[in-house]
């Protein structure tokens, strides 16, 4: 007797222009908002493809709010098993692959980061 896996359903699609109302995908408020609505989905194991169809501009601060976000909450082999892009251009594809490996260096040392940030701001104070 064998068993199979049970097959993985379709992804559930959003479409980004429909998302946000328009081509620009740009910025973080949008982005949280994305977030809230896929990561329940992921949690739940359903597949998403987020379409970028008829999207002119995407910024990493929109990507950062999103995508690089579920890098704290979720294991990388589940995202890469789970979330899909469509319609994404070869340079936006590059700006989500940098967004990807900053959210998991980052979530990988967070106080390492956050003390960083801090003592920038505390130089900036100084006029260092």
């Amino acid at each position: 007797m064998t068993f199979e896996e049970p097959a993985m359903p379709e992804p559930i699609t959003v479409p980004l222009y429909d998302f946000v109302g328009g081509p620009l995908c740009v910025t973080s408020t949008d982005g949280e908002r994305l977030y809230d609505r896929i990561a329940p989905l992921l949690r739940s194991d359903t597949p998403v493809r987020l379409s970028f169809e008829k999207v002119e501009i995407v910024i990493s601060a929109f990507l950062n709010a999103s995508v690089g976000r579920l890098y704290g909450e979720f294991p990388e082999d589940r995202i890469h098993a789970l979330l899909s892009f469509a319609h994404l251009s070869p340079e936006d594809l590059e700006m989500v692959d940098r967004v990807v490996e900053n959210a998991k260096a980052y979530f990988s040392r967070p106080a390492d980061y956050e003390r960083a940030w801090l003592e920038t701001l505390s130089e900036d104070d100084r006029g260092d």
